[in-house]
C-alpha cells in the first residue's frame, strides 16, 4: 500500500494488473477485470452481453428468488426484466428443475448466484443455457475460492462476476471483478467502466514508448472517443494493492472460515429439530462468506434474532428480494409464486464465521443460542390433544390464506 502511494500512480498500473492476474488464476480464467464494486461487475457484464447479442429492452434474464438485490437491480438498470426462479429448500441457490418453466422466447441469460459461498448446480445450469441458446453470467459475488466438480466458480459462464467490499471474502474496502475466457469480453468490460471509451486507449499507459507512428497518431486522434454508454466504474491502485496483498493470505482465510462454519455446525447439530443448518453437496466446496440458518417450526425467528442482537451478536435476514418493498411495488406482492423463496424469507437469517472468529468468539455464539432454545422450549405451550384422524382429514380439505 505504501508503494502504491509513494509511487505517485493511483490510475490502473501494477497492482491492479498483478491483482487481476492472480485472481483469473486462481479462478481458472484467462482474464480478469476489476471495477469498483461487485455491483458495477454485474452491471457491465449484463450491458457487455446485451451489446454483443444485440438484446432488446425489455429482453429478460433468470435470477434466483433469493438473492442480493443487485443480483436482479442490474437487470433493470440496463433495461431488461428480471424473471424469478424459486432456489433450492436445502442449499438455497437457484433451483435448476425451476428455470425451464420460467423460459420464454425472450429470455436472453441466466444469472445464477453463488449464495452464501456455495457454487449452483452448473451442470444442469449449462445443459439449460445450451439447450435454449442463452449466455450466463455467474453472480460469485459472495463466492471465491470454491470448486464445483472441479472447476472454480467463474469458470463456468460467458462472464462471472465477484465483489471485494468490506464484508466479504477478499477486502479492498470497494471493489469487484469481471472473470471471462473471452478477451472480446473483457476489452468489452473494460470499455464500459470507462465511460465507454474507444478500445484503443483503456489505459494511460496504452500510448507509452510505441515505435509505430501510425498507431499514434490513431490513439492521440481516438484516445477521447466514446463509441458507447459507459460509466465511471473504475478502481484504483490502492485497491488493487490491497487485493494483491490479501490474494496471498487467501488460503488461510477460506481454511479459518471452513473450520469457523465447521465449528458451530458441529456445536450446533444438537439442535436441527429447530434449525436448519448449512449444508453443501459432496461435489461442492463451501466458501462461507457467511453462516446461513432457518428456523423450523417451533422457534420464533423474529425472538431469536432479537435476543443475539441484544448479546452483541450481529444478524441479517437471508437476502430477500421478491418481498423487498420496491420490488413489491413493481411486481406485486408474488411470493405465493415462490414457495421457497417465501419460507426463506420468513424463517432464514445469517450470522457470521469470519476468519477473524476465535474459539471463544464462536463458544459465546453457541451458548447464546442454546440459552435461548433452552428458554424457548420451556416456555413453549404442552403438545396439542391428539385428534382423530378423521378431524385431521376433515381439518386438510380446509383452504389456507
Amino acid at each position: 500500500m505504501n508503494d502504491a502511494l509513494n509511487s505517485n500512480r493511483l490510475s490502473t498500473g501494477k497492482y491492479i494488473r498483478a491483482f487481476e492476474n492472480e485472481f483469473a488464476r486462481a479462478h481458472d480464467s484467462d482474464h480478469a477485470v476489476m471495477c469498483n464494486s461487485g455491483t458495477s461487475a454485474l452491471h457491465i457484464a449484463v450491458a457487455v452481453l446485451k451489446e454483443v447479442g444485440k438484446w432488446r429492452d425489455g429482453d429478460e434474464v433468470l435470477v434466483p428468488a433469493v438473492t442480493f438485490v443487485a443480483t436482479a437491480n442490474v437487470v433493470l438498470h440496463n433495461n431488461l426484466k428480471p424473471v424469478f426462479v424459486d432456489v433450492d429448500p436445502v442449499y438455497y441457490n437457484i433451483d435448476p428443475s425451476q428455470i425451464k418453466d420460467k423460459i420464454t422466447k425472450r429470455t436472453r441469460a441466466i444469472l445464477p448466484a453463488h449464495l452464501f459461498g456455495l457454487p449452483c448446480e452448473m451442470d444442469a445450469i449449462l445443459n439449460l443455457a445450451d439447450r435454449y441458446g442463452l449466455r450466463i453470467i455467474e453472480d460469485s459475488c459472495e463466492t471465491m475460492f470454491a470448486r464445483y466438480k472441479g472447476r472454480s466458480v467463474g469458470s463456468f459462464g460467458d462472464m462471472a462476476c465477484f465483489s471485494t467490499y468490506v464484508a466479504h471474502l477478499l477486502v479492498t474496502g470497494v471493489g469487484g471483478l469481471i472473470t471471462t475466457n473471452q478477451e472480446k469480453y473483457a476489452t468489452l468490460c473494460r470499455s464500459v467502466l470507462a465511460h465507454g471509451r474507444d478500445s484503443i486507449y483503456l489505459n494511460i499507459d496504452d500510448d507509452d514508448g510505441l515505435l509505430d507512428e501510425n498507431r499514434r497518431k490513431a490513439i492521440i486522434e481516438r484516445r477521447f472517443s466514446f463509441v458507447r454508454l459507459g460509466h465511471s466504474f473504475r478502481a484504483t491502485e490502492l485497491e488493487g494493492a490491497l487485493g494483491l496483498a490479501q490474494m496471498a493470505q487467501k488460503d488461510r482465510m477460506i481454511r479459518r472460515r471452513r473450520q469457523n462454519a465447521q465449528y458451530l455446525t458441529d456445536q450446533l447439530q444438537k439442535y436441527s429439530a429447530l434449525l436448519q443448518l448449512p449444508a453443501a453437496p459432496t461435489h461442492a466446496e463451501h466458501s462461507f462468506m457467511m453462516y446461513p440458518i432457518l428456523v423450523k417450526a417451533g422457534v420464533n425467528r423474529g425472538d431469536l434474532v432479537a435476543y443475539l442482537e441484544a448479546r452483541d451478536i450481529e444478524t441479517r435476514y437471508m437476502l430477500p428480494l421478491i418481498n423487498q418493498p420496491i420490488y413489491k411495488k413493481m411486481f406485486g406482492d408474488c411470493e405465493a409464486e415462490y414457495p421457497v423463496a417465501r419460507h426463506i424469507n420468513r424463517s432464514g437469517f445469517y450470522i457470521g464465521c469470519h476468519q477473524g472468529l476465535t474459539r471463544a468468539d464462536l463458544d459465546y455464539v453457541v451458548t447464546a443460542f442454546a440459552a435461548y432454545l433452552a428458554m424457548s422450549r420451556a416456555s413453549a405451550p404442552p403438545p396439542a390433544r391428539r385428534e382423530s384422524a378423521g378431524r385431521r382429514a376433515r381439518q386438510r380439505l380446509v383452504p389456507v390464506g
